[in-house]
């Protein structure tokens, strides 16, 4: 009989191979087969269940969620610390706040070339208002003097609507003086 040559062998089992990969695993079943057989002990890691995985990472939102909650109850509830103080307070804070938000959309609504500078001047002033009152709200919530603070508070409110009022006036005779401006203009 002929000797066979390794290559020949090949060609001749060609169609018979399994070229196919193994299962998901099987090099780690392999090795620990090969171990048992040998009485070795193996340190392979021990399989992670999916469902702790799971449970790990619905913790770790509910925790992530829970926070994010207490971090926007917090934002809002100054108001309502600041209306347990002073019912009265909370009171005239909406009914000035609702006044001064009419009055800032009627302000934008004369907007033109010729008001836009004062009215953007007159924007920036209400923030610092604004930024003044958040401060006295928290002084009051900090336990200062609850009746001047809240005196403050409604003298702010009063600035605001009477800057409001006075551009109010200027873009009047802004508009005035232009209109007479345009009727004394002839061609």
């Amino acid at each position: 009989m002929k000797k066979d040559t390794i290559d020949e062998l090949f060609i001749k089992l060609h169609d018979k191979l399994d070229y196919a990969e193994p299962a998901s695993g099987h090099e780690q079943r392999f090795l620990e087969k090969l171990n048992e057989s040998k009485g070795v002990a193996t340190l392979a890691p021990k399989k992670k269940n999916s469902w702790l995985l799971f449970l790990s990472v619905a913790a770790s939102f509910a925790i992530l969620l829970t926070v994010g909650l207490s971090q926007f109850n917090t934002a809002s509830s100054i108001e309502e610390k600041v209306a347990e103080i002073s019912p009265e307070a909370s009171k005239t804070q909406f009914y000035f706040a609702n006044l001064i938000e009419e009055q800032v959309k009627e302000l934008n609504s004369e907007k033109s070339p010729e008001t836009e500078k004062i009215i953007n001047d007159t924007m920036v002033q209400l923030k610092k208002l604004q930024l003044n009152y958040t401060k006295m709200e928290q002084d009051l919530l900090n336990g200062g003097n609850s009746k001047l603070i809240l005196s403050a508070m409604i003298t702010n409110f009063q600035t605001r609507i009477d800057l409001l009022n006075e551009v109010m006036i200027q873009i009047e005779n802004i508009k005035s003086i232009k209109k007479s401006h345009d009727e004394n203009f002839t061609i």
